[in-house]
């Protein structure tokens, strides 16, 4: 009986899943991935695109001085200092020491670098010229063994599904924020938001796969045959399985990490208002649980 006992304790540490990793050791592939770059590029637009969901929402009917301190509220949520610190968090949770040996080692490589060098690039583009690259009318020149190669890197990185996923978290914590902000049921918000980023999820993949994979092939266009094949290879290893997910939960954490204290600020500052204008109601959080549709803050790997 004992014997059994400690073959399968030991059984048991053979194949316990891997554990995480430390905070330098995430940190330095956050470095590595140029997330910070990345990210950073995004934000300066986030304001627009919340006050443009509050605006779309018929069911709050905000004033426009109201709508200004939706935008003051994303301008004090959206920011670098408040994504880093919940973002590396996770991605170290989600990492492992193989992985991240693994992982080193394709982005320290020459395609791998040639990959976050274009990431960055296209990242820091003007917002204008993002959306002429989403909607088809600015493109590189291809092949149709090129596009067959993107079209397995979209899937392989995740890229749609990942992309819509931090939307959605994103809209439902500035929805729970202000909830928060203002002395609202937050359970109720949160699952209100919930549903309806759910109803609207198929529709937001379906709508926003083309316009991302445009995204990926026109990042990549300096890049040859070669160089993607050596992405697509370690994004569909093992090793790069695991990063994806590891980035995408990075991301995932950041966002919804600056969503929430958009969200509590604004909540926060509705209030005030409400307060010093007693004719003026305190607003609900938006209905819709999603900005409206955007390029890839930082696009997945």
């Amino acid at each position: 009986m004992f014997r059994f006992a400690l073959l399968m304790l030991l059984s048991a540490s053979l194949y316990a899943a891997p554990t995480a990793v430390d905070i330098e050791t995430a940190a330095q592939i956050y470095q590595d991935a140029a997330i910070r770059q990345q990210v950073r590029a995004s934000l300066g637009t986030m304001p627009a695109h919340i006050r443009q969901l509050f605006s779309a929402d018929t069911a709050a009917q905000l004033s426009d001085e109201q709508l200004q301190l939706v935008t003051a509220a994303a301008k004090r949520g959206f920011r670098i200092d408040v994504f880093e610190a919940p973002a590396l968090s996770a991605l170290a949770a989600n990492l492992d020491a193989a992985t991240v040996k693994k992982t080193e080692a394709f982005l320290l490589s020459d395609s791998g670098r040639r990959m976050v060098d274009a990431d960055v690039a296209t990242a820091t583009l003007e917002e204008a010229k993002i959306d002429k690259i989403m909607n088809g009318e600015l493109a590189a020149a291809s092949t149709p063994q090129r596009d067959a190669l993107f079209d397995k890197l979209e899937l392989a990185s995740r890229s749609t599904e990942s992309t819509v996923q931090i939307f959605l978290s994103m809209g439902q914590a500035v929805a729970v924020g202000t909830a928060v902000g203002s002395g609202r049921d937050t359970a109720a918000v949160a699952e209100s938001a919930r549903k309806s980023g759910e109803a609207s999820r198929a529709s937001l993949e379906q709508n926003m796969r083309q316009p991302l994979r445009r995204y990926l092939a026109y990042s990549y266009r300096d890049l040859s045959d070669a160089d993607l094949k050596h992405i697509l290879s370690f994004l569909e290893s093992a090793p790069g399985k695991r990063y994806v997910s590891a980035y995408i939960a990075s991301l995932g954490a950041g966002f919804d990490a600056m969503g929430r204290r958009c969200g509590e600020q604004l909540g926060e500052s509705l209030r005030e208002l409400a307060q010093a204008q007693l004719d003026v109601p305190t607003a609900s959080p938006p209905a819709i649980a999603a900005p409206a549709p955007a390029p890839a803050p930082a696009r997945t790997p």
